[in-house]
């Protein structure tokens, strides 16, 4: 019943920009923490963007300055648009929902869509 699909990812060229999108549905989408996460081959899954409840943000080093993450709690719906992409930006990007009350701890994870940044 919970959900998260992301769309948006493809093939870009070096310089370029892609906007990644989450749908997320069966659980209470305003309640949760929601990143964005990405895997490259031979690398661990790395914390990419963050954006929490109240709508603070956090960024990994690597991509301030050029990745946004924003939520649309009206529509369910989490968004990474990445700017000035560079080769090493290339992986597959996961959605994160995740939530930590009353003991328990929700950790949802959506199946990836792959960024592929080259010339």
């Amino acid at each position: 019943q919970v959900q998260l699909v992301e769309s948006g990812g493809g093939l870009v060229q070096p310089g370029g920009s892609l906007r990644l999108s989450c749908a997320a549905s069966g659980f209470t989408f305003n309640n949760y923490v929601m990143s964005w996460y990405r895997q490259a081959p031979g690398k661990e899954r790395e914390l990419v963007a963050r954006v929490n409840p109240g709508e603070t943000t956090n960024y990994a080093d690597s991509v301030k300055g050029r990745f946004t993450i924003s939520r649309d709690n009206a529509k369910n719906i989490v968004y990474l648009q990445m700017n000035s992409l560079k080769p090493e930006d290339t992986a597959v990007y996961y959605c994160n929902a995740y939530q930590w009350r009353w003991g328990t701890d929700y950790n949802y994870w959506g199946q990836g869509t792959q960024v592929t940044v080259s010339s």
